[in-house]
């Protein structure tokens, strides 16, 4: 099915310069996502994920799935490990990972922006994608791994812009799942995370589509099936499921007899509106409205 993959499916790229080492996934692209991306990076035991890096226009997420780390930030570095979830603003903190001895197994959501300017301070070069500024030469890639690993110091007390999934705003509906929010959690303006838990049999979120903001979801536990209209597919752990905005295509997922748990990743456009075909109503995000369609 359209906008349906799963990670066993995508080919790897490896990645080696220096001490950046490690496995990238393509998820977003997978599952023919349009506005926003999504890879899944393995990164082999003490090396680092990427260059530091800030970004100039696109917001990131990160949870991790598996193993343990540091999170290095402007020099300070945090520890993080299994169901910890990052996020970084624009023009924020220059940012990456390193492995722990097990290595570090991370989803990296983020937007797609043209002109996004990411700037690369170690490597002393801003990348303005497909190239970067002085246009030739070595790769930033390449710049960071001549500049070599960043200074460790001491590990500091984690900031507000990583939490666990433990502490996510519980949210129970009325089906009996429950959704913990991460993005509010850590603080999280253009995009939002979620954690989703299904009881088995259960639905989720009824049937919507929306309008401006743009989906992706990536099962972590369990089965079931995702519907897609009139499609209905089912969904195991490492599913991905796209929904860009303006398909008119519902979508709503329900739990197998094991149950099942996924992650929920979207923007957050004001001047969304949500269509419930169940129940026949709209929802008009930035005011906070829920009105009869009146659809004949």
């Amino acid at each position: 099915m359209k906008h349906v993959a799963h990670w066993d499916d995508v080919e790897p790229r490896r990645r080696e310069s220096g001490h950046l080492v490690g496995g990238w996934y393509d998820l977003g692209g997978a599952a023919e996502s349009f506005s926003v991306g999504l890879k899944r990076i393995l990164v082999d035991p003490g090396k680092w994920s990427t260059p530091a890096h800030a970004e100039g226009a696109e917001e990131e997420i990160f949870f991790v799935l598996g193993g343990s780390g540091l999170s290095w930030q402007d020099g300070e570095v945090f520890e993080v490990g299994e169901n910890d979830c990052l996020v970084h603003l624009p023009e924020g903190h220059a940012h990456t990972l390193r492995a722990g001895s097990e290595g570090l197994d991370v989803l990296a959501f983020g937007q797609r922006k043209p002109q996004g300017n990411t700037v690369l301070p170690r490597a002393g070069v801003a990348w303005m994608h497909p190239s970067w500024v002085d246009v030739g030469g070595p790769s930033p890639w390449e710049r960071e791994a001549l500049a070599g690993e960043p200074e460790v110091g001491e590990i500091s007390p984690r900031p507000a812009r990583i939490a666990n999934l433990s502490q996510g705003i519980r949210w129970d509906l009325d089906t009996g799942a429950v959704d913990l929010n991460l993005g509010d959690v850590v603080g999280s303006v253009e995009t939002g995370l979620s954690h989703m838990a299904i009881t088995p049999g259960g639905e989720g979120y009824p049937p919507h589509c929306h309008a401006a903001e743009e989906e992706l979801f990536v099962v972590l536990e369990g089965s079931g099936t995702v519907t897609l209209g009139d499609e209905r597919a089912d969904v195991r752990r490492g599913s991905i499921v796209s929904r860009p905005a303006g398909t008119r295509v519902a979508h709503s997922f329900r739990a197998g007899g094991d149950g099942l748990a996924y992650l929920a990743y979207g923007t957050r456009e004001p001047n969304d509106v949500v269509y419930y075909p169940r129940t026949d109503e709209i929802r008009f995000r930035g005011v906070g409205v829920t009105l009869p369609a009146g659809k004949h």
